[in-house]
């Protein structure tokens, strides 16, 4: 029993001394260092990124760029405690919902100056050097464009000036936000400052005022435009909803076969109110090529088979493509396509069109003739802005290009600003002069 009574105390003591040894080797051991430990994100998927200015971003296309709902929530608090616009990429990236590794990835596709300085000379010499002209105290949320140009701006500049009016609402508020325009430099505020008509501090209540105008009819800019060219999203910008676009846009392209030919047809489409209609009516300006002309009575008896060597494939009309063989939705989305685009430059372009039967419409192609003299061009210096969103060719880069023609007339250096890919830039340069 003694003998027994050892030994366990032996085993005892022993496993006692592996435990102690164990525990002294972790406990004991030297901090690991878990510098180069990476984790790996829930979504390491980079988005497809493309030219974009974070001033027109919803909190949908925030979320495509890769940021989380409550990234995106403070993102859109920052940029109202800056003002309501971003100015600069120094200024957005001081956001703290945006980590340096994704400012590093978003950085060459903002569409903004570098630094707050260059926001206000926006690389124009014009900008710093305007000699200014001013006998009285003005209120310049009274001022025309022909009144800045009276002053000493250029016409570039005062329509700057009027937009950045309209994008707060119509009204500059106060000396502080005026100061803000990136079209006024520093040494043209000093002179201009004395003889403003505003408060020098934004009110408080501001950030309301905005909100209530943004919901208001004054945050539609109308301009001219062709209502057979615009798109859902150009029925939009005139106020409409989505489901009111789509409406129009199927009204115009199934109902009439491609084309308004009068305000009258316009104002019988169901989701467009009086009120409504009266507000855009002046603006309706409508382009003889993107006109769908109706079939005459002899293609509609019958009387006749259409000579399809004779017809001008801008100028084939919805009966007519019915005729050689088009289903509705087909010959509906061809003339669609081309009232987008102002009419066909090339062959080609139509077989892009979506919804077409290839091998019906390489036939048709081969037998009709096509007449590109009447389609409009334009310089992307001249381009009206209503055309540039709404051409399938021009809309994805519009935004960059009133940005850059803001201070630079020359098209060889846009189109160098604009770094697009070959295959888009050919085609865009089909419209251009």
């Amino acid at each position: 029993m003694m003998r027994k009574s050892y030994y366990q105390k032996i085993a005892f003591l022993g496993i006692f001394l592996i435990i102690l040894f164990v525990f002294q080797k972790y406990t004991g051991r030297a901090k690991e260092d878990f510098s180069n430990v990476k984790f790996i994100s829930e979504k390491n998927v980079t988005p497809a990124l493309t030219d974009f200015d974070p001033n027109t971003l919803d909190e949908g296309q925030w979320k495509k760029l890769g940021f989380s709902a409550k990234q995106i929530s403070t993102i859109l608090r920052y940029k109202e405690m800056v003002g309501g616009k971003f100015i600069s990429r120094e200024q957005l990236k001081k956001c703290y919902a945006i980590s340096p590794e994704k400012y590093s990835l978003l950085a060459t596709y903002i569409l903004l100056p570098e630094t707050n300085k260059e926001t206000k000379f926006s690389g124009s010499k014009n900008f710093a050097s305007t000699s200014l002209v001013i006998h009285k105290k003005f209120n310049p949320d009274l001022y025309s464009q022909t009144d800045w140009m009276k002053m000493g701006f250029t016409e570039r500049q005062a329509e700057a000036i009027l937009k950045y009016r309209n994008y707060l609402g119509g009204s500059f508020i106060s000396k502080d936000k005026f100061k803000e325009c990136f079209i006024i430099s520093d040494e043209n505020y000093i002179k201009l400052a004395p003889y403003l008509i505003l408060p020098d501090k934004t009110p408080n209540h501001f950030k309301n005022d905005s909100e209530n105008k943004n919901t208001s009819k004054s945050k539609i800019q109308y301009h001219p435009f062709d209502p057979n060219i615009l798109d859902v999203e150009g029925w939009q910008r005139l106020g409409f909803s989505a489901g009111q676009s789509k409406v129009i846009v199927n009204y115009r392209d199934r109902n009439l076969q491609g084309s308004f030919k009068n305000t009258e047809e316009i104002r019988k489409c169901f989701v467009i109110s009086s009120e409504k209609f009266e507000e855009i009516k002046p603006y309706i300006q409508f382009n003889p090529t993107t006109i769908v002309k109706p079939a005459g009575k002899k293609t509609e008896l019958r009387q006749e088979k259409t000579d399809f060597s004779k017809i001008d494939l801008n100028k084939i009309t919805f009966k007519q493509l019915l005729e050689f063989g088009f289903d509705e939705r087909a010959a509906g989305s061809l003339i669609g396509f081309r009232n987008k685009l102002g009419g066909f430059v090339n062959k080609d372009q139509i077989l892009t069109t979506y919804n077409i039967d290839k091998e019906l419409t390489q036939k048709l192609l081969s037998i009709a003739f096509l007449d590109s003299s009447g389609v409009q061009k334009y310089t992307l210096s001249d381009a009206p802005e209503e055309w540039l969103k709404n051409h399938p060719y021009f809309k994805y880069s519009a935004d960059k290009i009133i940005f850059y023609r803001i201070s630079e007339k020359n098209d060889k250096k846009i189109w160098k600003f604009l770094k697009l890919k070959p295959e888009y830039e050919t085609r865009m340069r089909l419209y251009i002069k």
